[in-house]
């Protein structure tokens, strides 16, 4: 038995006639009986009772229309489900992003992409940028939202957002009252940051911009996620520099202000890039990239 003897038996079921039913099939009507009887055959029983002027379904027939018409549904439902997913508008994408990334760019991103494909799964992955990048590796998720730079040929990136740094101080500071920061003013300040090796993205702007200032910053306090950095200022444990998005997330007993005179060329600038596999050829993938890129994967 073949798809098309189910669908010459529909056919034929449902107009109650062979010859309109081979019209609409695009045959003849002598091979359309053909089909049927040797389908009877098969099954072992009649799907008709016909005479010079009409076409009845026995009541087995009737029954075996029912399921037919059940299996040739399943059969448009997983053809649908099939070129959906080989166009990347349905399935999962697993993402992985750093804390800071919910603070700019990363909500804007998922909800231009929910938007245009709300049938794709999304799952969310937490992760300082090296793991994000162990994890792309191991192929447990399929694109990243890291701090740049990474230099590694198996991994393509795209900047998605940059932005300026701002200085983080207890609210009772010395400092506090004024409108902008001079650096040169934090020089004998403790300084809480990031540990180079898990975010260089934003230490060595930070190194910078103190260094151009004429110090380098006393590090008392290295810690990994962002607010827990907001809260050892908020506990007068130091000072801290940190991207301009942070302010999005208030905490009592921080005060944030901008850095007089900062440079805002490329290499002082916090950014958000994203990373994906070069080797990667997922349609999600590309439909991801093609919303929040404008275009397909770069080369």
């Amino acid at each position: 038995m073949e798809l098309r003897h189910l669908l010459y038996f529909k056919t034929v079921a449902t107009e109650l006639h062979f010859g309109k039913a081979a019209e609409k099939l695009h045959i003849s009507q002598p091979p359309l009986t053909k089909q049927i009887q040797d389908l009877e055959a098969e099954l072992d029983f009649k799907l008709f009772t016909r005479n010079n002027r009409s076409v009845v379904l026995t009541p087995a027939g009737q029954a075996f229309l029912i399921e037919v018409n059940q299996i040739l549904q399943q059969l448009d439902r997983a053809i649908d489900i099939g070129r959906k997913t080989s166009r990347g508008e349905l399935g999962k994408i697993s993402i992985g992003f750093v804390g800071s990334a919910t603070y700019n760019i990363l909500p804007v991103m998922l909800q231009q992409f929910r938007d245009r494909y709300p049938h794709v799964q999304i799952e969310l992955h937490e992760l300082t940028t090296d793991r994000q990048l162990i994890w792309l590796r191991e192929g447990r998720i399929d694109l990243g939202s890291i701090r740049p730079p990474i230099v590694d040929r198996n991994f393509v990136t795209q900047v998605v957002f940059q932005e300026s740094f701002v200085v983080a101080l207890p609210t009772n500071h010395y400092l506090a009252a004024l409108d902008e920061i001079d650096l040169v003013l934090l020089a004998t300040e403790p300084f809480i940051l990031f540990p180079r090796e898990l975010a260089p993205g934003l230490y060595d702007p930070i190194i910078s911009v103190c260094q151009t200032a004429g110090f380098s910053p006393q590090v008392v306090q290295e810690c990994i996620q962002m607010q827990t950095i907001v809260s050892l200022v908020s506990a007068n444990m130091g000072v801290s520099i940190l991207p301009a998005s942070i302010q999005e997330a208030q905490r009592q007993g921080v005060v944030y202000k901008p850095i007089r005179s900062q440079s805002l060329s490329v290499d002082r600038l916090a950014k958000i890039a994203l990373v994906w596999r070069i080797d990667d050829r997922s349609p999600i993938v590309n439909r991801f990239l093609e919303v929040v890129l404008g275009t397909e994967r770069l080369p």
